[in-house]
């Protein structure tokens, strides 16, 4: 079987004879080996070296050297808007003190949908609309902007089981 063993990201892509694409929602962009199969009917296993966060627009070397295209599949999502600047800032402090994946855009927040926290924007005076687009948010503070491999040591425990007052 053909593997993807390197990733070319968009902004450093210049050529090369691209065969396929795979379409993947934000859970499935995170990967470091699995098999998959390419919309076109490619098949090959991706074999990275280390979990990483597969973007829109990379490719993924195959062992011939041909490319297959990342693409990000459209997510229901809710789109969150506020009245002023400040809202929005509240806003994305709330949604962010709940640790889900949030994408922060200059006038808008995308974030999985979820009823509840529709109701809680809507209460605290922003609009919560559902919209369907690819999903792109945040990486964390311990990723280094693209990836997510929690390996390293950084001092403290990542376990999430700590509790927040609201």
């Amino acid at each position: 079987m053909l593997r993807a063993r390197t990733l070319i990201r968009r902004d450093a892509l210049t050529s090369g004879e691209i065969v396929d694409r795979v379409v993947l929602d934000h859970g499935d962009r995170h990967r470091r080996r699995i098999a998959m199969r390419g919309v076109g009917g490619t098949a090959f296993l991706l074999d990275l070296p280390h979990p990483i966060l597969l973007d829109d627009g990379d490719a993924l070397v195959l062992d011939d050297g041909r490319l297959v295209w990342v693409e990000a599949a459209p997510e229901r999502l809710l789109e969150i808007r506020a009245p002023t600047d400040h809202a929005l800032k509240r806003l994305i402090w709330h949604i962010g003190n709940r640790h889900i994946p949030a994408e922060i855009g200059a006038e808008a927040v995308w974030i999985a949908q979820d009823h509840v926290l529709a109701e809680m924007v809507r209460g605290l005076g922003g609009s919560a609309e559902p919209v369907e687009r690819p999903f792109r948010p945040e990486g964390g503070a311990y990723e280094g902007g693209h990836g997510h491999d929690h390996s390293h040591d950084h001092g403290h425990d990542h376990g999430h089981g700590h509790h927040h007052h609201d």
